[in-house]
């Protein structure tokens, strides 16, 4: 698994100052990070050797030479890709279009580099063994777990997804050793998704989260954190990339659990299908 480069993005403004100067050296000059040893990118980034070991326990990873490894394929993987594009004010329509669609692509393949199948299997088993499974999620992470609720309703699952936060907060009290609660927040900081994540671990659930790469409050209080990634300017573009990659993410591990019970998927989906084709013909 690659993702060295977006790792290094995603968690840039928690580093300290002698870890950020060698992440942005590394990410203003990968191709000549490449072969270097600890105590060369110290010295060119301006950094200091324990500050670039420090970088890569930061990143989760088991040493310089694995980040070296992730980079190294990063650069292979890159070439010809595009980057993201920012919005500007006055762009045409077909400057959006392509900013829009280019910025959303990258996005999920980003996020695609950083993914752990491992922990994403373990949310399958989880969610396949579950009594009910309860999503939460404030705001736009809302439409997240309304989108995710209806997904796993149409393979037979017990789900819930709240709008309203208090009911959140309220379900999350009543949960217990047989459920599941996915918690979705980008910035992984929402006070009231803390507090469901919080309750749930209290009454035994098994917890997943799904926030930006990095250790937020929500990824460290869960008992599987996943993750997506998205560099736009959530200021300037409301946050549409993250969206769609929590939404991939969603509709990964709903297959995941799909092609685990085919038959009686197929089945629920057929069923599902079929009562509504016959509601819209009244």
């Amino acid at each position: 698994m690659s993702g060295g480069l977006v790792r290094l993005r995603e968690i840039l403004d928690e580093l300290t100052l002698s870890e950020r100067k060698v992440a942005e050296y590394i990410l203003n000059h990968p191709d000549e990070m490449i072969g270097m040893s600890v105590a060369q990118l110290a010295q060119q980034s301006g950094g200091s050797q324990a500050a670039v070991i420090r970088l890569c326990k930061s990143l989760g990873l088991k040493g310089y030479q694995e980040l070296m490894i992730k980079v190294a394929v990063d650069l292979q993987k890159d070439v010809g890709s595009d980057s993201y594009q920012e919005f500007h004010p006055n762009d045409t329509i077909e400057q959006i279009i392509q900013s829009v669609s280019n910025n959303n692509i990258q996005s999920i393949r980003d996020t695609a580099k950083i993914i752990d199948p491992i922990r994403i299997q373990k949310a399958v088993n989880a969610i396949i063994q579950a009594k009910r499974i309860y999503f939460y999620g404030q705001g736009a992470s809302n439409l997240i777990a309304i989108d995710a609720q209806h997904k796993f309703l149409r393979i037979n699952k017990t789900c819930f997804a709240f709008a309203d936060a208090d009911l959140q907060v309220t379900s999350s009290v009543m949960l217990t050793p047989e459920d599941v609660a996915i918690t979705v927040s980008y910035s992984g900081e929402t006070p009231y998704m803390i507090e469901c994540i919080k309750r749930a671990n209290t009454s035994g659930a098994t917890t997943i989260s799904l926030t930006k790469y990095g250790n937020t409050t929500i990824s460290q209080l869960a008992d599987i954190p996943l993750y997506s990634t998205s560099t736009e300017n959530e200021i300037r573009s409301g946050a549409t990339s993250s969206r769609i990659t929590q939404l991939n993410i969603i509709d990964i591990l709903y297959l995941g659990v799909a092609s685990k019970q085919y038959s009686a998927s197929l089945e629920y989906l057929e069923k599902s299908r079929d009562i509504i084709k016959k509601m819209k013909r009244l």
